[in-house]
């Protein structure tokens, strides 16, 4: 997802310039024209220079990277993460460019997984015979919660 889309900003469509130039030619201001299509009259110039130069109201390419993983390796993207769930960032880094060969960094993978809308819950660690005092205990012994302490 692009910048643009994530703060919800697209592209005024086709249709939409050819009907508010349309206007304009046929005697509406461009005040009255922003006013009432709702766009800012600088857009408007611009769209009149567009058209008057090339001919063509077609919105222009977004500008920023290409994604690394794109659309069409989302199936991919999704696979990988189903057969291996507890996989870590970095692990599924190291298995997209042993299996794709496409290196990755890790915030690379993680705006894919968002953007792909995939989240990645790890599961909870487990405890080790011995490891300690069972959580939530104060020293390990005695029955009494550390929320508890001071409330007899």
């Amino acid at each position: 997802m692009s910048l643009y889309e994530t703060l919800g900003m697209k592209q005024y469509s086709v249709d939409l310039r050819e009907r508010l130039l349309g206007a304009i030619d046929a005697g509406l201001s461009q005040a009255e024209a922003s006013r009432l299509f709702g766009v800012a009259t600088s857009t408007i110039k611009r769209w009149k220079q567009q058209r008057a130069t090339t001919g063509d109201l077609t919105p222009k390419p977004r500008p920023g990277r290409t994604p690394r993983i794109g659309s069409g390796q989302a199936d991919a993207v999704r696979e990988q993460v189903a057969h291996h769930p507890d996989a870590t960032l970095a692990d599924h880094c190291a298995r997209w460019a042993h299996d794709q060969g496409v290196r990755l960094s890790v915030p690379t993978m993680s705006r894919t997984l968002r953007r792909l809308g995939i989240t990645v819950k790890k599961s909870p660690p487990r405890r080790r015979a011995g490891s300690g005092p069972p959580r939530g205990l104060v020293g390990g012994h005695g029955g009494v919660r550390s929320g508890d302490v001071g409330l007899r």
